[in-house]
């Protein structure tokens, strides 16, 4: 018996998604796709866009989902100003934001980080992020209701001797999400963050590509793996839907419960 439910149905909705060409990006993009949403894929490289959109629309055949590229660098306002106006001109008001891309340009001691990677860092993480809701948050105030996702990561809840400015990002990511939804609920637009643990991406593949790595994930970890970017397709259909309708201002962790005591 099929149960009939509505609590996951994007058809219709607009999507927006930074850093969307691969890893949880493109995830995420898909899951959106295939319960019915027009997606928006954008990343640095063009050509990586159109790529993910042929293998997404291929995938949500079907569902009534569909996706478009569009080449964005999330540091130049300029190129996000474009970004949300070729959105508007293409597929029209944006229901649903994925604040995803991000940068990490430098490993090491905060001693030793040079001005141009704390800057960086900063700048991508954070202040992008802050001028992308700037501008779409008003499409979901005049609709009356929308969803913002910013991914942060389980670095936020920890020091690093390595990843320090990159972790300070993260938690003022959470920081800006807190803010958003306490701006933007009293509109009836919903705000999370999504923080992510050690997944299986180029991104991250510094973390996990060597055998000591993986031992220590599958000894510590509650569920023995590595996330995969499969893994965070779910969470972004579920606070994309009206399945998460009283759910804002949270920071949700997926990182196979190697966090649940921090």
């Amino acid at each position: 018996m099929s149960i009939a439910t509505n609590l996951f149905d994007l058809t219709g909705k607009v999507a927006l998604l930074t850093g969307a060409s691969k890893g949880m990006g493109r995830a995420m993009a898909e899951g959106l796709a295939e319960h019915g949403a027009k997606v928006v894929i954008s990343s640095r490289k063009l050509d990586q866009c159109e790529k993910a959109v042929a293998e997404i629309c291929a995938k949500a055949k079907g569902s009534g989902g569909r996706a478009i590229a569009v080449a964005c660098n999330i540091g130049y306002k300029e190129q996000l100003e474009r970004l949300v106006q070729t959105t508007h001109e293409r597929l029209g008001a944006i229901d649903v934001l994925v604040c995803n891309a991000g940068v990490n340009p430098f490993y090491g001691a905060l001693a030793d980080i040079p001005d141009s990677a704390f800057d960086k860092i900063m700048n991508t993480n954070v202040k992008s992020n802050h001028w992308l809701c700037q501008m779409v948050a008003p499409d979901m105030v005049a609709k009356g209701g929308g969803a913002i996702m910013v991914t942060s990561s389980t670095g936020a809840f920890a020091g690093s001797e390595v990843l320090g400015a990159y972790n300070i990002s993260k938690l003022a990511d959470i920081a800006l999400v807190r803010n958003l939804a306490l701006e933007l609920g009293p509109k009836g637009v919903r705000v999370n963050a999504i923080c992510p643990g050690l997944i299986k991406t180029d991104f991250a593949r510094a973390l996990w590509d060597n055998e000591e790595a993986v031992k220590r994930v599958n000894e510590q970890t509650p569920l023995r793996r590595l996330g995969e970017p499969e893994d965070l397709k779910g969470l972004a259909v579920f606070l994309a839907s009206d399945a998460s309708a009283y759910i804002t201002g949270q920071a949700l962790t997926v990182c196979g419960g190697a966090y649940m005591w921090r």
